[in-house]
């Protein structure tokens, strides 16, 4: 499956968009943004795909919110994913050059900090994008 760069701006419902309300997704979505915070040689190896679009026909679109958010001159999965060829030189560029054009947390740990804080009792604005999220992913339970 081809790797897509980022969309132009972080999709309705990502966890790293300071406008989503809070229980959106669950407690495992969430428990995977702190982790791109660490050193390099400490973060996961695979790139970070959008949550909503990882599904596309044309291939696995990575997200643009953990592009803006986090440095990508300092991602072990974006540094292995060029060096194993797994993705495009204009690709890494447009993932290394991401800006967002939305807020976005500062950093995963608040992301996910902000995520969870109603995940066990989401507010209505949260229950809206979950119902939403559901016709569009079929996958999500």
């Amino acid at each position: 499956m081809t790797t897509l760069p980022p969309a132009p701006s972080p999709c309705s419902f990502c966890p790293y968009k300071t406008e989503v309300p809070s229980g959106v997704w669950s407690e495992e979505d969430y428990a995977k943004l702190p982790i791109y915070d660490r050193p390099t040689w400490s973060q996961p190896p695979r790139l970070f795909q959008c949550h909503v679009h990882d599904r596309d026909a044309d291939g696995a679109r990575v997200c643009g919110g953990w592009a803006g958010c986090h440095d990508m001159t300092q991602s072990l999965s974006l540094r292995l994913a060029q060096a194993f060829g797994q993705i495009s030189p204009e690709t890494a560029r447009a993932i290394r050059d991401y800006v967002s054009p939305v807020p976005l947390f500062a950093s995963g740990a608040e992301a996910a900090a902000h995520g969870t804080r109603e995940i066990h009792n989401p507010g209505p604005d949260a229950r809206h994008a979950i119902d939403k999220l559901r016709r569009t992913r079929s996958d999500l339970t």
